[in-house]
C-alpha cells in the first residue's frame, strides 16, 4: 500500500472521529450516539476485505482506546474481530448493494458490545447485563442503524476515488 494511500485512510479516520467525537453527541441519546469508528471498520472490511478490514480495526480501536482512556486494547481487539468476520463475507457480497451493510450494523454493534462485556467481565467487574442491554444497546442499535448507510456511501466513493485516483 503506498503512503499516500495511507494518509488519505488516516485523514478519512480522523475526520470520522471528529464527527464522532464533536456532532454526535448533541443528537445522542444518555451520552450514546453512533459508533462512526464501528461503521468505518466494517464498510472498510465489506469494500477491501478482511485484511483491510483487521487493520482498520486497528486503526480505529487504537484511536480510541488512546483517547477514551478506558481499558486498553479491549477495542482494538473487538474491532480487529469484527473487521476480520466481516471481510470474509467480502467476497459473496455486491459491492454497490447498500442493504447489506445496513442490516449489518446493528450485528456488529450487538457483537462489539458482547465482545466488551466479556472482556470487562473477564477483567474482574460484574456487568449488569439489563441496564447494558435497556441504556447502551437498544440506543447504539438504533443510531447505528440510522447512519450506517451513510458512512457506508462515504467510505464507497472515497475508496472509488482512491481507486481511480490508483493512489
Amino acid at each position: 500500500m503506498k503512503l499516500s494511500k495511507i494518509f488519505s485512510w488516516a485523514f478519512l479516520i480522523i475526520l470520522m472521529y471528529a464527527a464522532q467525537t464533536s456532532l454526535l453527541p448533541y443528537i445522542g441519546y444518555n451520552g450514546i450516539s453512533a459508533n462512526l469508528m464501528l461503521l468505518l471498520t466494517v464498510s472498510t472490511a465489506f469494500l477491501n476485505g478482511y485484511k483491510h478490514g483487521v487493520l482498520m480495526g486497528l486503526a480505529t480501536g487504537f484511536l480510541q482506546d488512546v483517547t477514551t482512556g478506558s481499558y486498553f486494547g479491549c477495542t482494538i481487539f473487538s474491532y480487529m474481530l469484527i473487521g476480520w468476520l466481516f471481510g470474509k463475507f467480502s467476497e459473496r457480497i455486491f459491492k454497490e448493494q447498500l442493504l447489506f451493510p445496513v442490516l449489518s450494523a446493528p450485528i456488529a454493534a450487538f457483537m462489539h458490545c458482547s465482545i466488551m462485556a466479556v472482556l470487562i467481565y473477564l477483567i474482574g467487574y460484574q456487568i449488569d447485563l439489563t441496564y447494558g442491554v435497556q441504556n447502551i444497546l437498544q440506543p447504539m442499535i438504533f443510531y447505528q442503524i440510522v447512519f450506517s448507510w451513510i458512512v457506508y456511501k462515504i467510505v464507497y466513493n472515497f475508496d472509488k476515488f482512491l481507486k481511480r485516483r490508483d493512489y
